[in-house]
C-alpha cells in the first residue's frame, strides 16, 4: 500500500472541493481501495429536470471524471423516479411534477451531454426506476421510518417553508429519502453533489447505516457563479454559458466574465494543473499578465473540451475580428422578411428581431434599441418603434455585444 499513492488520489479529489463529509473516512476508504485492488463506487444522482445542461452543472462533472482518471468506477443515476417529483432544494413552493415522456426525453439530452465530459466506456449510466419503482408499499413504509418528521424539518428550505405557512406536501419529504435509498441500491462509496445538496447527499449515509451498509462519502463542489460574478449560473437568470453553444458564442461569454471569475473557472471547469492556474494568478497579481489574455486561455480551454482545439482558435479570430476590428462575423444567420408582416411604413424592427428568434419577445427589442444597444448597418438605432425600409433589400443588424442577423427583404 503506497502512502504517496493515497496523498497523491487525496489532493486529487480535493481539488475546488467545498467540503468532504467526513474526510478522515474517505481517507480510510482509499487505503482500503489501494489494498483490496478495487476501485470505489463513485455516484452522483442527475434529475432530468431541463433538456439542457450549463458549465455550472458540470463542476460535479469534472470532479467525477477525475475519479475516473484515478481509477475509480463512476456511476450516474438517471432519477427517472426522482425527476417525477421534483427536487424541491431551495425551493419557496412545490415543484412542477414532470410527466414521463418529459424525464425521458431529457434523460436522453442529458446522456448526450454529460458524455462531452465523461469517458463513455468508464461510465456506468443506471436509471433510479429500476429499484425505486420496484418498491411496494410496505417498503416505502419501512423506508419513511428511517427518518423523522422534525429531522426532515431541519432542512433549511423545508424549515422557512413551514414557518412562513408555505404548504409542503407529504410526497417531498420522499425525495430526500429516494436519493439516499439510491446509495443503499448501488452500495455506493462516494456521492457527489453540490453544497445545496448537503442535507440530501449526508441521507445516504444515515439510510447506509440504517440497512447495515458502510456509509458513504460525501463529496460537496462549489455553485459556480454565472458570467455576472454574483448569482449562480442559472438558464432563467441569463447569465449561463451552454455546453451546446457554439464556440463563437462560448468565448465572448467567458470573455465578459469579471477578472475575479479567471482563477475560478479554471480550476472548476479545466483539466489545467493547479501549478499553471497558480502561475496565471500570481502573474495577473504582479501585472505581468493581462487578464483579457488570461481570459482567451480559458475560453480556449473550454471550447476545446466541448468542440475542438481548431474551433477554438477560430473562435478567437473571430472575436478579435469582431471586437478588435469592429467588424461583422464572416457567416451570419439571415432571417427573410415574408411579405404578411410588411406594413405600409416598412418592416418593423422589433417584430422582426422576435420573428428570428434574436429576442426573446418584442418589449425585449425594444429596450435593447432604447439602451443603444442595436446597431443597423452599423449605425446604432434609438427609437424603439424604428421601421427598415420595405424595398427589397438586406440589413445587417448586430444586437448586443454578439448576436448578429442579416435582414432580408424580397
Amino acid at each position: 500500500m503506497s502512502v504517496d499513492e493515497i496523498k497523491r488520489q487525496l489532493e486529487i479529489i480535493k481539488r475546488g472541493v467545498a467540503e468532504i463529509v467526513p474526510e478522515d473516512e474517505l481517507i480510510e476508504k482509499l487505503k482500503k481501495s489501494l489494498a483490496e485492488g478495487r476501485p470505489l463506487r463513485v455516484k452522483l444522482g442527475l434529475d432530468p429536470t431541463a433538456p439542457d445542461i450549463h458549465l455550472g452543472h458540470t463542476v460535479v462533472l469534472q470532479k467525477l471524471k477525475q475519479f475516473q482518471l484515478l481509477g475509480h468506477e463512476v456511476i450516474i443515476i438517471i432519477g427517472d423516479f426522482t425527476a417525477q417529483i421534483g427536487d424541491p432544494t431551495g425551493k419557496k413552493e412545490t415543484r412542477k411534477q414532470l410527466s414521463w415522456n418529459e424525464v425521458l426525453q431529457n434523460a436522453k439530452t442529458y446522456q448526450e451531454q454529460i458524455f462531452k465530459i465523461l469517458d463513455p466506456a468508464k461510465t456506468k449510466i443506471v436509471f433510479n426506476s429500476e429499484w425505486l419503482a420496484k418498491l411496494n408499499f410496505a417498503d416505502v413504509i419501512k423506508l419513511a421510518s428511517k427518518y423523522t418528521v422534525a429531522r426532515m424539518l431541519e432542512r433549511e428550505d423545508f424549515a422557512k417553508r413551514f414557518k412562513e405557512g408555505q404548504p409542503i406536501s407529504i410526497h417531498e419529504f420522499f425525495y430526500p429519502l429516494m436519493q439516499g435509498y439510491d446509495s443503499v441500491a448501488l452500495k455506493a462509496d462516494v456521492e457527489l453533489g453540490g453544497t445545496d445538496q448537503k442535507f440530501n447527499l449526508l441521507m445516504g449515509r444515515t439510510l447506509q447505516k440504517e440497512y447495515g451498509q458502510e456509509p458513504q462519502i460525501a463529496v460537496m463542489m462549489p455553485i459556480l457563479e454565472g458570467t455576472d460574478g454574483v448569482q449562480k449560473m442559472s438558464k432563467s437568470l441569463g447569465n449561463y454559458i451552454g455546453v451546446t453553444e457554439t464556440p463563437q458564442e462560448m468565448f465572448g461569454k467567458i470573455m465578459s466574465i469579471p477578472d475575479t471569475l479567471i482563477v475560478r473557472y479554471l480550476e472548476l471547469l479545466t483539466a489545467v494543473s493547479l501549478e499553471k492556474i497558480m502561475e496565471i494568478k500570481e502573474q495577473m497579481e504582479a501585472g505581468t499578465l493581462n487578464p483579457r489574455d488570461a481570459k482567451v486561455f480559458l475560453a480556449k480551454e473550454i471550447i476545446t473540451q466541448y468542440h475542438s482545439r481548431e474551433a477554438a482558435d477560430e473562435a478567437e479570430r473571430e472575436f478579435i475580428k469582431i471586437f478588435k476590428e469592429k467588424d461583422i462575423p464572416e457567416e451570419i444567420p439571415e432571417y427573410r422578411v415574408p411579405k404578411e408582416i410588411i406594413e405600409d411604413k416598412g418592416v418593423f424592427l422589433p417584430k422582426v428581431l422576435f420573428n428570428a428568434g434574436v429576442v426573446k419577445s418584442i418589449s425585449e427589442a425594444k429596450r435593447l434599441i432604447s439602451q443603444g444597444a442595436v446597431l443597423v448597418n452599423q449605425e446604432r438605432i434609438n427609437d424603439i418603434n424604428f421601421y427598415l425600409g420595405k424595398d427589397p433589400g438586406a440589413y445587417t443588424v448586430k444586437v448586443g455585444k454578439r448576436r448578429f442577423l442579416k435582414i432580408i427583404v424580397v
